[in-house]
């Protein structure tokens, strides 16, 4: 069974993630906050994080370059999970260096496929 940490800071998203992750059978962890998003990866090394963008105190660009910047959770996959959908956003998070992006609201079938592939591939 996979480990996945979700930072997300709005309730109603979380519970969202967290039970469509957890009828397919992973195990989760939460996060409300970029700092609380990489003490718990670099506490538990989950396989996947799901990262909000628009967080309290530190956003989630910089909480994936504090987690790419850490050898113990450079190797983790990171989906971008946010409602920024302009062009430019996308264009930004996907420079950051992302594994995918999903956007809100969420598509199912979509989110399924970017967890898939982000636990079967992994990062190199």
């Amino acid at each position: 069974m996979s480990l996945v940490l979700i930072v997300e800071d709005n309730e109603k998203n979380m519970k969202l993630v967290r039970d469509v992750l957890q009828v397919k059978g992973y195990e989760t962890l939460e996060a409300t906050t970029g700092e609380d998003g990489i003490r718990i990866a670099t506490q538990r090394l989950p396989d996947l994080v799901l990262m909000d963008i628009q967080l309290p105190g530190m956003n989630g660009i910089d909480a994936l370059r504090a987690l790419r910047a850490n050898e113990a959770t450079a190797n983790i996959p990171v989906i971008a999970v946010t409602a920024s959908v302009m062009q430019q956003d996308r264009a930004l998070i996907t420079d950051a260096g992302f594994d995918a992006y999903v956007g809100k609201p969420i598509n199912l079938r979509a989110f399924h496929d970017a967890v898939r592939r982000a636990l079967e591939t992994g990062r190199s």
